[in-house]
């Protein structure tokens, strides 16, 4: 073995116990009692987790209007592993245009030299072509790329229901998940017109104007597309009881749905966009934050098992030009920036509030953490959990350290967090990526250049019966083939 990881306790998302845990060639060679090797890290007091997995966050990433977010691969990466990350999904946005293997190769030059752990790409679509669907997405998926995005809103992205189900298709005949931001883009316009033309254009009337209904409307949409071609979709970023409610109804119904929802559902509200000046203008992200009511709702389904994976979504703008204000200062709240950082407080914040504030399990914590997202986007067992064979993607977390949070700690290229002043307990003191360390007592020591792209395999939906339409069922519809 090269590296032992002794007198730990270890974790994953079934089981807590003491153990070494050996490594060799970058793997998990052995879980046992009084392991040793060349080089021993001592993990007394410590928590020994797999890595997580940041599969929600956007690097080096063109909004489809042309603004840049302001973490690449290399700031982006560093900021992931300082958060307890071996591994991450940015998104390839592919734009109106633009083919989907152009899309790929475009953040293949993005990334190629600059992670510091490993990675791969979710891949938007916001222009299925005949083209795309028939060959592209065939060709993404075969390259490693199993899991697709699509919008609901957003005028230069979204998708209409026609070309969702096309998308769906596609996915599920390939095996792969689709993805969806499911918000009402009627809804939103519809009351987003009638703030402006009254003059209410300040950041606080933007959590007005993407209503709970708009969220509930798309999802229960989304969902029933999905269900009529037995698709798997995982609905996005979700931040409202009643869309929370949707997915848990579907997952008990036994169709293929999953959720995720973000610590700024859990941590913020939208007193929060009501600060001083264009302060409130940090804290804008798309769905928005809510209130204290649907903050403990979504602890509850959390705690339940409506949300497979937590996940950052980290678009990161700065407060200046550059960013959220590129409008100017008086810049009305269609007209700036959505998103907020947070790849590296995700699960220090999961942690804390989570496992030391008796909220959610140790285990639960490595499972929204890690396994999960492993599992559905096709990377379990190789990475998500510390087994014989594993990639050694592990962190070393000190469950007693106490920080504050400051925009001077964080390791991304934002000026803000919209978290700063918030004390946590727990942090991730030593990050190892298949074996080779990253984050050591609070140090960066890899190199940028040293994570490769993780190609992904078929996800594994085992049980979850799915769902049957008789229309498309050909003993049912005369013999007719509609649908892969």
């Amino acid at each position: 073995m090269d590296i032992v990881i002794k007198n730990g306790t270890v974790a994953t998302a079934s089981d807590t116990f003491r153990a070494d845990v050996g490594i060799a060639g970058g793997r998990i060679t052995a879980i046992a009692d009084d392991l040793s090797a060349a080089r021993e890290i001592d993990a007394t007091g410590k928590l020994v987790l797999p890595g997580g997995i940041e599969a929600h966050c956007h690097i080096a990433q063109e909004s489809a209007t042309g603004g840049m977010t302001a973490d690449d691969y290399r700031s982006g990466s560093i900021s992931a592993a300082f958060g307890g990350n071996s591994c991450f999904i940015p998104f390839a946005a592919q734009h109106r245009g633009m083919g989907v293997l152009e899309t790929l190769d475009l953040y293949d030059s993005r990334a190629q030299g600059a992670s510091v752990i490993d990675y791969g790409y979710h891949l938007i679509v916001a222009d299925p072509t005949e083209k795309a669907l028939t060959e592209e997405l065939p060709q993404a998926f075969a390259r490693g790329v199993t899991s697709f995005k699509v919008f609901m809103t957003y005028d230069l992205m979204k998708i209409d229901d026609s070309q969702f189900l096309d998308i769906l298709s596609v996915a599920k005949s390939h095996g792969a998940l689709t993805m969806v931001h499911a918000e009402n883009s009627g809804i939103i316009k519809w009351i987003s017109d009638r703030l402006v033309a009254s003059g209410h254009t300040a950041p606080r009337y933007h959590a007005i104007s993407h209503p709970a209904a708009a969220e509930a409307e798309a999802i229960n949409r989304a969902i029933t597309l999905a269900r009529f071609v037995d698709a798997p979709l995982l609905i996005v970023h979700v931040s409202t009881p009643e869309g929370a409610g949707l997915v848990a109804q579907a997952r008990l119904e036994g169709a293929k749905i999953f959720g995720e929802t973000c610590p700024q559902y859990l941590f913020l509200t939208k007193d929060d966009l009501d600060r001083p000046g264009m302060e409130g203008a940090k804290f804008m992200c798309s769905p928005p934050v809510r209130d204290t009511p649907t903050q403990e709702a979504l602890w509850r389904h959390l705690q339940a098992g409506t949300f497979s994976v937590f996940s950052s979504d980290h678009a990161p703008y700065r407060f200046d030009a550059s960013g959220k204000l590129s409008k100017g200062p008086e810049a009305t709240f269609k007209q700036i920036a959505n998103g907020m950082p947070g790849l590296a407080l995700r699960l220090p914040l999961l942690f804390s509030e989570g496992v030391r504030g008796g909220r959610i399990t140790l285990n639960q914590f490595v499972a929204l953490g890690a396994t999960n997202a492993a599992k559905l986007y096709g990377m379990h067992p190789q990475k998500g959990t510390i087994a014989i064979g594993a990639d050694a993607d592990i962190a070393i977390w000190d469950p007693e350290e106490t920080r504050t949070v400051t925009v001077e700690g964080q390791h991304d290229n934002m000026d803000y967090t919209p978290f700063e002043g918030r004390q946590v307990t727990g942090w991730p003191v030593t990050v190892l990526s298949r074996g080779e360390t990253v984050i050591d007592g609070g140090e960066l020591v890899a190199e940028p250049g040293r994570g490769r792209f993780v190609a992904r395999a078929r996800p594994d939906f085992t049980g979850y019966p799915g769902t049957r339409t008789p229309e498309l069922d050909p003993a049912w519809n005369f013999g007719a083939e509609i649908a892969p």
